[in-house]
């Protein structure tokens, strides 16, 4: 038996995403076929699988679910949010112009007012020992908490905290001449972060202006990150160097980033569509597709 699925490829600020709808389609998840779409080689491509689910509880509008390209559910992902968002507005999916959307994480709220500008609410930080993203084995360095992590047997001071999805933050003089992927990798093996982490690499160029690049657990470094964005803003923040409504400069272009403690944290930029297409599963045993 032969099942044609169609998809879209988004991206935002160079983030790209396969969207799967499974209001209008029915298709079975599994962490391979996860994996053989995200593969850049052998499959779609992209850094995470976005499905769009009907709603599981009677105030959301619909659910979602993330995967990292390499099968891995994860909680959160607020670039592909943005995308999530256009996606079902472009499809006529919602005549709405605010969606409360449930994910593994807390749920997040989208404003389509300006579908080419798409703004997401993603709630507030959890901080260790709170976030429980964390096994907190090493000195704490201030009450602002700030721990020390071991790269490469150096002590570095970081910035841990979860927008649903856990997150280390460093600042550096340079981010174009800092070891991302090496560093990032490295990390992933550090028992403080049993599900692994989402490592950003700071340089702060004004209090309302930064340079960040992100190795993402799952993926490695990508263009751009969401919720890194957000860690990134809400470290700097808390630890007083940045105001509240930050530009955050990323490879893939720019985010606007803004964090209102009582509220939570919220980012705005733009999302395209990249292509529309379809793959053919043969359903036997397992899922095997070609295009």
């Amino acid at each position: 038996m032969k099942k044609k699925i169609r998809f879209v490829k988004m991206q935002a600020l160079g983030n790209d995403f396969v969207i799967l709808d499974r209001i209008t389609q029915s298709l079975t998840i599994t962490p391979d076929l996860i994996a053989k779409i995200g593969h850049r080689q052998l499959g779609v491509g992209c850094d995470q699988i976005l499905i769009v689910d009907p709603p599981s509880q009677p105030d959301y509008d619909f659910n979602y679910r993330i995967f990292n390209a390499n099968g891995d559910e994860v909680e959160q992902c607020g670039n592909g949010a943005r995308c999530f968002g256009r996606y079902v507005y472009e499809k006529g999916l919602t005549d709405k112009n605010y969606l409360t959307i449930g994910c593994l994480a807390s749920p997040i709220y989208i404003d389509l007012s300006d579908p080419m500008r798409i703004e997401v609410l993603l709630g507030k930080p959890k901080f260790p020992p709170s976030a429980k993203d964390f096994h907190i084995n090493t000195q704490k360095v201030n009450a602002l908490g700030r721990y020390k992590v071991s790269i490469y047997k150096t002590d570095k001071d970081v910035t841990l905290l979860s927008i649903g999805n856990p997150h280390c933050v460093m600042s550096v003089s340079n981010v174009k001449d800092t070891r991302v992927a090496s560093i990032g990798k490295s990390l992933q093996n550090d028992p403080i972060f049993p599900k692994g982490v989402n490592v950003s690499f700071v340089e702060v160029l004004a209090r309302n202006h930064i340079k960040l690049r992100v190795y993402e657990r799952g993926v490695g470094e990508t263009q751009a990150c969401g919720t890194a964005a957000c860690a990134a803003v809400i470290a700097g923040v808390t630890q007083g160097e940045l105001n509240t409504s930050v530009q955050v400069d990323m490879p893939g272009g720019s985010l606007s980033v803004n964090y209102d403690t009582q509220k939570g944290v919220s980012i705005t930029g733009n999302t395209h569509t990249v292509f529309e297409g379809a793959f053919v599963i043969n359903q036997t045993d397992e899922y095997e597709f070609a295009f």
